[in-house]
């Protein structure tokens, strides 16, 4: 199942072997997010990695492990899709990933973030919701 995931479910991956890394690394789902997610993860990277008491080095291991399963789509393919969805969203810094959930024909949004419910064309999936579906699959 396709899903876009939000940048804070993969500071929460980053942060901590949890229940949302363990989601992320599910074979079930097929995630995918807006480049856009970089600038996001970039802008807490210090601050992540200070955190959990990680090295430069070893927190890029970990990062590179965690987007190992994201496919990430450029600017340039959903850039377009945002000036459409304008209106749907009050946080902007949200409507590359709503672009990418329209682009991709994703089933939902994976966020903890409540902006994305002001919206209607997107299904939101929290931790519990993917859990679920995960339970129900088995």
């Amino acid at each position: 199942m396709k899903i876009v995931i939000d940048s804070n479910r993969v500071i929460a991956a980053l942060l901590k072997d949890s229940t949302t890394r363990s989601i992320l690394y599910d074979k079930k789902f097929d995630f995918v997010a807006p480049s856009y997610i970089f600038s996001e993860i970039k802008k807490y990277k210090e601050d992540i990695a200070k955190r959990i008491g990680m090295s430069d080095n070893d927190f890029g291991t970990l990062l590179k492990l965690v987007f190992d399963n994201i496919t990430i789509i450029p600017e340039a393919k959903y850039s377009k899709i945002i000036k459409e969805l304008n209106k749907e969203i009050s946080d902007f810094k949200d409507l590359s990933y709503l672009a990418v959930a329209v682009l991709t024909e994703a089933k939902g949004i994976w966020t903890h973030d409540l902006h994305f419910k002001e919206q209607s064309k997107i299904k939101i999936f929290t931790n519990i919701d993917l859990l679920r579906f995960i339970n129900k699959e088995d």
